[in-house]
């Protein structure tokens, strides 16, 4: 079997998400997919923190003053989990233009 790196080319990857080094998800950008996103409204956020820790690709971030931020687009799937758990209307599903 051939090592699997970023610079393999596409003939020669295997089937599936194989995964050739741990935490390697930050080197690819993965939020070009979705056709949906959620819009942060910060108004109505309370910082209760129930967001974050649900986002499966940790697109929310938290600062170091543990306030959470707008959306990193460039992981969002766009999956809704952080809209359906938030109970203070902070977060809306749009669809993509």
């Amino acid at each position: 079997m051939t090592e699997i790196n970023n610079k393999t080319p596409m003939k020669d990857l295997t089937r599936g998400g194989n995964i050739y080094t741990s935490g390697n998800a930050k080197d690819f950008k993965t939020g070009d997919w979705r056709s949906v996103h959620p819009i942060f409204l910060s108004d109505n956020c309370k910082q209760c923190g129930l967001c974050f820790p649900v986002c499966p690709d940790d697109a929310i971030p938290v600062n170091h003053e543990q306030k959470r931020e707008d959306f990193n687009y460039d992981y969002c799937k766009g999956c809704g989990v952080c809209a359906k758990v938030c109970p203070f209307g902070a977060i809306a599903m749009k669809e993509e233009d």
